[in-house]
């Protein structure tokens, strides 16, 4: 019989409930050994209650690190720590719909060797009663709430760390890329990793509810962030174009670039970005706009980054 370790990084966040839950779940279901939580150096009354977790719950592990290490290495981490022979990755501010324990049996039919797992991510179904969130939660339904027919159409472009499960000794060799250190895309690199090893990915439906709905200001930061380290990625990887057939928004780009409509975006962003930042801060933040401001923002750091990298080799 196969075990399996839930691992859950941390930072800053509350997860009594969701701990809680999976430590009762784990005991009913002798397929998972442990939960361990994954402390990337929280604050101080954070820490401590993710110990007071982690002594009550039989099942329940802490692994603590002493400062900010980012999303990647954590994870990382994790991995290291873990006894199971299989590791389900939940991201903190997930909730579960339904019971913990019909959420834990739902992997077992698809649980084997050299395959990864995707049990996928869906929303609230109405809108948050804070207007301030109404753009992330947007995002989410229209780009992240997709079934599993859906994400298999393309399942490495689809690969989300949100809730995902992996083969230890098969997440030994590929990892999250630890040169990532602020938020975004160190799941759609460890996609596009698994898609060169040649490793399947395989989408079902158990999907968990993606709670932390962040204020749009948040989301933003967090978007800049994002696409940042994307368009450091495109330098890194070695298959470029296996890379962008792997990622939506560097396919278009490249397809606007290629008639010369990059100069174009990157002029909309440098005159326009405080106002398209304040208006998909507001409540009448669309998605159609929020589309534009990535591609533009896109377009503007594949510039600075294409001339930062001319400068170095001169």
């Amino acid at each position: 019989m196969h075990s399996v370790s839930i691992l859950i990084p941390v930072y800053n966040y509350d997860i009594v409930a969701l701990v809680h839950n999976l430590g009762k779940a784990v005991e009913m279901v002798p397929e998972f050994c442990e939960v361990i939580i994954g402390d990337d150096g929280s604050s101080p009354e954070h820490s401590a209650n993710y110990q007071q977790l982690a002594r009550a719950g039989k099942s329940v592990k802490l692994y603590h690190a002493e400062k900010n290490i980012g999303r990647a290495s954590i994870r990382n981490r994790l991995a290291e720590e873990a006894t199971g022979d299989f590791l389900l990755f939940i991201d903190a501010d997930a909730m579960i719909p339904g019971t913990a324990e019909n959420y834990l049996r739902k992997w077992l039919p698809y649980i084997i060797p050299g395959r990864v797992i995707c049990g996928g991510t869906t929303y609230p179904p109405y809108p948050p009663a804070d207007p301030d969130k109404w753009l992330r939660w947007r995002y989410g339904k229209r780009r992240e709430e997709r079934s599993s027919g859906e994400r298999n159409r393309h399942p490495y472009a689809s690969f989300s760390g949100f809730n995902f499960l992996a083969e230890k000794a098969l997440f030994g060799k590929i990892r999250f890329n630890e040169e990532l250190k602020q938020y975004g895309h160190e799941d759609t690199l460890l996609g596009y990793q698994l898609k060169i090893a040649g490793i399947e990915i395989l989408h079902i439906d158990n999907p968990l509810i993606h709670d932390g709905i962040e204020p749009g200001s948040d989301f933003i930061a967090k978007t800049k962030q994002g696409v940042e380290n994307l368009s450091f990625l495109c330098d890194k990887v070695t298959d470029k174009r296996s890379f962008a057939e792997s990622v939506r928004l560097v396919k278009i780009y490249n397809r606007l670039s290629a008639i010369g409509a990059n100069h174009i975006l990157t002029k909309i962003y440098i005159r326009y970005r405080e106002r398209m930042e304040v208006k998909l801060a507001s409540e009448k933040g669309s998605i159609l706009l929020f589309g534009l401001f990535k591609m533009s923002l896109f377009a503007t750091y594949r510039a600075i980054h294409k001339r930062r990298a001319v400068l170095t080799t001169t």
